[in-house]
């Protein structure tokens, strides 16, 4: 395994970092494997040297924060693991259980440490804009989380260029502490990215974590057009139908597997190892429901890509709206 510096702080983290979706409840998603089936991942994740697991609150309503705690709990020392968490998504129907606002941040902090059994997390991070509360309110709650020794950094996730450089910009304005990661919607079929956020991260020395690298497993090579795939998850995913399935992605699909054929890999690991390749990615952030899956992502950080190799992959990629946020 290989390790990097999470932006320009002084921790490192695993080139891979697991995603915690995957496991919870399975009545919060057909496809989520329960807390027995679980634990084998996080197990193995940590044999293979990966050092780095994020959730989110709103991930099978809590559950998967509380699997992560056990297992890592279980499995692993604290102070060597980095653990990373989300908050923004609604967790019930009062009106103040969703969102950036003091108040929610305050209360959420507190719940998802109590559901991973610790003292603190590694990077709180915000899973989406708010737009209804004032930047201020939240940089300034989320500084006194970092200051009160509940969360060591923090993070935020999929949102317009121009709201996060305003938010650093506002961080530094009032001496706040500042976002050290982006965690956004980035992949071979959705490079939108690439144009503005990226590009201001590696310039303000940001993490980029990218959510869903092989696309919600679109990049596995196994999805069609119609019936989109075999699995419950390609199925019945329709975030996933409505980021990707266009013309222009199923022929870069093609090339994934034509190469992938060629090197004697799987799709998956060309798709991974073409992000790894990329400037200013730090820890693509991984989901795995089957054990093969994560040793095959593991194995992809040592699969060296040629800039002709990586071209090919490149050159049929057409523009997409927005995905992933709004």
């Amino acid at each position: 395994m290989q390790y990097v510096r999470l932006g320009n702080t002084g921790m490192k983290v695993s080139r891979l970092c697991l995603g915690m979706m995957t496991y919870g409840d399975p009545e919060w998603r057909d496809w989520i494997l329960d807390e027995k089936a679980s634990r084998p991942f996080v197990k193995h994740a940590l044999e293979f040297g990966i050092n780095f697991f994020d959730t989110a609150d709103m991930y099978s309503l809590g559950a998967s924060e509380e699997i992560t705690g056990r297992a890592l709990k279980d499995f692993a020392k604290r102070d060597q693991v980095v653990i990373a968490t989300k908050v923004f998504n609604a967790m019930s129907n009062d009106p103040n259980d969703k969102g950036l606002s003091r108040k929610h941040i305050m209360a959420s902090i507190d719940n998802s440490l109590r559901r991973l059994k610790t003292d603190y997390v590694d990077l709180y991070q915000i899973h989406r804009w708010d737009y209804e509360t004032p930047i201020e309110e939240t940089l300034e709650a989320l500084h006194d989380i970092v200051k009160a020794g509940k969360a060591r950094y923090i993070g935020a996730s999929s949102m317009y260029a121009w709201q996060f450089s305003s938010a650093l910009y506002r961080a530094d304005l009032h001496n706040w502490t500042r976002f050290v990661s982006m965690q956004n919607h980035y992949n071979l079929v959705y490079r939108e990215e690439e144009r503005e956020m990226i590009p201001l991260c590696r310039e303000e020395g940001i993490a980029v974590i990218p959510w869903s690298p092989l696309a919600r497993g679109f990049l596995a090579g196994s999805r069609t057009k119609k019936g989109f795939g075999k699995t419950a998850r390609s199925k019945s995913d329709t975030f996933a139908h409505n980021l990707y399935y266009r013309d222009s992605d199923f022929a870069i699909v093609d090339r994934v597997v034509a190469l992938s054929k060629k090197r004697e890999v799987a799709p998956a690991q060309i798709a991974l190892a073409w992000m790894l390749h990329k400037p200013g990615v730090t820890a693509p952030i991984i989901g795995a429901s089957k054990l093969p899956y994560l040793e095959e992502a593991v194995a992809a950080i040592d699969i060296q890509l040629s800039d002709k190799e990586i071209g090919s992959l490149e050159e049929l990629y057409q523009p997409h709206p927005v995905l992933g946020h709004q």
